[in-house]
């Protein structure tokens, strides 16, 4: 009987050997389904196992599936988060006066979706291209000013880019890192559009609060990669570029923002990229035992959460849930729940009300039919919008309804 062979670490190669957490067969966590679509069976499930690359500690999944069949026809809407317009809102405004930007620049947003950030270097006159590769987000884009190119983005389409005369002073790459299964082509391409004084800055969420928080339900399958300062220097420094400054930011439950640049350029070293280092080299991210240890906090969080669950029905409760987002279907499918527990799922995009959320087959509806349902319960999936959705629904008070947030441990809030 043949054994199948180890994946490899899609940076360097090297046989992953090690577990970080296994998270069984799950569906694509933005393939939202119709009720025919279960009836015909047509739902695919894959395995969702994240590993950790013992050479260069870059934590990832199998790819299962084709990024054309993730990204082409995307379910996510930026602009849909008003906390994350007015985080793109900001960055903009920094980015413009830190570096000089003007009339005379060339920003360039990597996976721009539907114009969420983009919009605001255009109404500061600032010229700005956005590289978007679902089609039906990028029109979206187009539709409110934003040039748009629906493409994917790696070495080669920097290059054609490149070839029409276009060099980029800064180009931005939001939470887009770790969706791409060749990261290191993916890297090669912003050493090729970036001009000579250039800056690239990438936003992700940070893998040691993924650990120390137990963000399981951060681990889905367009995210191909869980990524540290320490596994990125070192993909950046394989294609030419450097870290020169770093921030710390509380998006997606903790993120950092890096700068880079190439190597040669003259950006110095911040103070706050060396202290980024240490403090992982103290978490131990440098070494394999830091990452071992974690499955087992993540049944304590799903052995909880069902708990709540039990009890909830036991005392004749509804429970239902806000944001069909894809960390909640990892976290609804993880847990092994249904709309026989929760009776439905809320949410503002319109594109997904009337669907079903992938695996769990629960109900999504417009949260202004809220008071139709008047759940007891309302668990939020997205927690790290917890204080934007409490704002937005707070009529849950009316009837006593109260808030849920089960990682990285239950908490029941009140409106």
């Amino acid at each position: 009987m043949s054994v199948a062979p180890l994946p490899r670490c899609r940076f360097c190669r090297a046989p992953l050997t090690t577990s970080f957490v296994d998270l069984g067969e799950t569906p694509l966590a933005n393939s939202y389904i119709t009720a025919d679509d279960v009836a015909a069976g047509r739902e695919r499930r894959y395995p969702l196992h994240a590993r950790v690359c013992d050479a260069c500690f870059l934590v990832q999944v199998d790819d299962v599936a084709a990024p054309e069949a993730i990204f082409s026809d995307y379910a996510y809407f930026s602009s849909m988060s008003d906390t994350w317009v007015a985080h793109a809102r900001r960055y903009a405004e920094a980015m413009i006066e830190r570096f000089r930007l003007g009339p005379g620049s060339q920003v360039v947003e990597i996976a721009s979706n539907d114009g969420y950030l983009l919009q605001h270097f255009i109404a500061a006159n600032v010229p700005a291209l956005g590289i978007e590769p679902a089609a039906n987000v990028a029109a979206t884009a187009v539709a409110k000013g934003v040039p748009t190119e629906v493409v994917f983005f790696g070495k080669a389409t920097a290059e054609q880019l490149v070839a029409r005369g276009l060099r980029a002073d800064l180009t931005a790459a939001n939470n887009v890192l770790a969706h791409v299964p060749d990261i290191r082509d993916f890297v090669a391409g912003f050493a090729v559009l970036l001009a000579p004084e250039g800056v690239a800055t990438f936003e992700f969420p940070h893998l040691l609060n993924l650990i120390r928080e137990v963000q399981f339900d951060t681990i889905y399958h367009e995210h191909f990669s869980y990524l540290s300062l320490i596994a990125v220097e070192a993909i950046f420094s394989a294609e030419g570029l450097r870290v020169f400054d770093v921030e710390t930011l509380p998006t997606h439950g903790g993120s950092l923002r890096l700068y880079v640049c190439h190597a040669a350029a003259s950006h110095k070293e911040s103070d706050r990229l060396i202290a980024l280092r240490n403090t992982e080299r103290e978490a131990g991210l440098g070494a394999l035992p830091a990452y071992r240890g974690f499955a087992p906090r993540v049944e304590a969080v799903k052995r909880g959460f069902l708990e709540f669950l039990t009890r909830a029905r036991d005392d004749g409760k509804r429970v239902a849930a806000y944001g069909a987002a894809a960390k909640g279907n990892t976290f609804l499918n993880v847990c092994g729940v249904g709309a026989a527990d929760i009776v439905c799922v809320f949410d503002r995009a319109a594109a997904k009300q009337g669907r079903l959320t992938p695996g769990s087959h629960i109900p999504i509806r417009s949260p202004a039919t809220i008071g139709e349902l008047r759940p007891d319960y309302l668990v939020v999936l997205p927690w790290n919008l917890i204080d934007e959705i409490r704002a937005q629904m707070a009529e849950i008070g009316e009837w006593g309804g109260r808030f849920v947030v089960a990682l990285p441990e239950l908490r029941v809030l009140p409106p």
